[in-house]
Formats: structure tokens, C-alpha cells, sequence
């Protein structure tokens, strides 16, 4: 039987790509069951990297902040116990998922856990939507946000508000009984010309 649970995620960093030496400096994982929150891990990360001063202005993070955090060694191991085997949710997993496998690398800590995108499977579903980026989304289903943007948990939250909403109309629009983390993985590997018989073949096959 498929975990209920699904762990959210998202990090802030010094630029685009751990690969050209961008490092994180924030990461939040909203554990959810059943489309509840259970829990929140939340912290700033001392990469030992300066933060780019158009960083700080987007984020609010500043080198200050940083330099008072933990090692990033540290908090990845944290946030790998804290997620265990659970699989994983971003919105542009792309990116998050670079990060985490690459942090955790640097930690000596195995990647292992599966993604899912919030920004794939709102194409898939929402292909009318104005945009796709998490503000818009967020606006555009009038979704509750807790706090700044681009703050790590603040944007793990909203994603976890995307993802519930994401669920609730794959069970009540399309009829399918349980879109599980494998469901939505699956889902986002759609073609979108293939979407409407994906659904509908997982409605007749339940």
C-alpha cells in the first residue's frame, strides 16, 4: 500500500546551479499525511559561500544570517533523518532536487528519495493558468501564504496549499480515487495531449 505521507520542500541558494559553485543557504521540508501537515523542518545553512547582494534582496538573507547558521554538513544530515524514505514535492523540482542531491553529496548522505513537480503537473492540469511560477498559481487560487516569499518555509507552505488543491481536483474533478506520490509523478510525465486519457484510463483501471 502507497505511504500517505509526502514531504514538501523547497531551498534557497546563492545562485542557479550547484554545479557552476552556488551552495544553499535556507531549506524547509513540510511533511504532510494524507494532505495534512505533521510536521516542519526549517533552517539556515552556513555553506561557507558569500551570498550575492541581488540574492539578499530577493530573499532577505543576508551574509550576516549565514555566518550564525549552522554548518550546511549539519543541517542536511538533520533534514535527511527528518525525511527519511519519504518521497518529495517541489515546485520546479528541477532545481530542488539538484540541491538536495548535491548537499547531500557534499554531507557524505545518499540521495535516494522521488520528486514530484508542482510546476509539471500544474501544466498538466491547469494549462489555462496565466503562469505557472508559484506567486501566480498562489494568486490565482487565492491559496493562504504564511509568510515572505522566496523565505524557504514560507514557499514550502504555499506549495503544500498548490499540492492540496492539485489532489482535491484530481479526486473531485477527475475522479481518481487516490493521487498518490507515484499518481502525480506519473501524471507530470504526461505528454499534455496525453493528459485526458491518462485520467481516464486511471478512473476506469481504480
Amino acid at each position: 500500500m502507497p505511504s500517505p505521507r509526502i514531504a514538501v520542500i523547497d531551498f534557497e541558494t546563492t545562485g542557479i546551479s550547484p554545479a557552476q559553485g552556488d551552495r544553499a543557504t535556507e531549506v524547509a521540508i513540510v511533511l504532510t499525511e494524507a494532505g495534512r501537515v505533521v510536521d516542519r523542518f526549517q533552517s539556515l545553512m552556513n555553506a561557507g559561500v558569500r551570498i550575492p547582494s541581488f540574492i539578499t534582496q530577493l530573499t532577505g538573507i543576508t551574509n550576516d544570517m549565514v555566518r550564525a547558521a549552522p554548518a550546511a554538513e549539519q543541517v542536511m544530515r538533520e533534514a535527511a533523518r527528518f525525511v527519511g524514505d519519504v518521497p518529495l514535492v517541489a515546485h520546479n523540482a528541477a532545481f530542488d532536487q539538484r540541491y538536495w542531491r548535491a548537499e547531500l553529496a557534499l554531507a557524505g548522505v545518499d540521495a535516494t528519495q522521488p520528486f514530484a513537480c508542482t510546476v509539471l503537473l500544474s501544466r498538466r492540469l491547469y494549462p489555462d493558468a496565466p503562469s505557472h511560477r508559484l506567486g501566480a498559481l498562489a494568486d490565482w487560487f487565492d491559496l493562504p501564504r504564511s509568510g515572505r516569499a522566496h523565505r524557504a518555509l514560507a514557499d514550502a507552505e504555499v506549495t503544500v496549499e498548490l499540492l492540496a488543491r492539485m489532489r482535491h481536483d484530481l479526486m473531485h474533478r477527475h475522479g481518481v480515487a487516490e493521487p498518490d506520490h507515484a499518481f502525480l509523478r506519473a501524471l507530470q510525465a504526461c505528454t499534455k495531449a496525453k493528459v485526458p486519457r491518462f485520467l481516464a484510463e486511471a478512473v476506469a483501471t481504480a
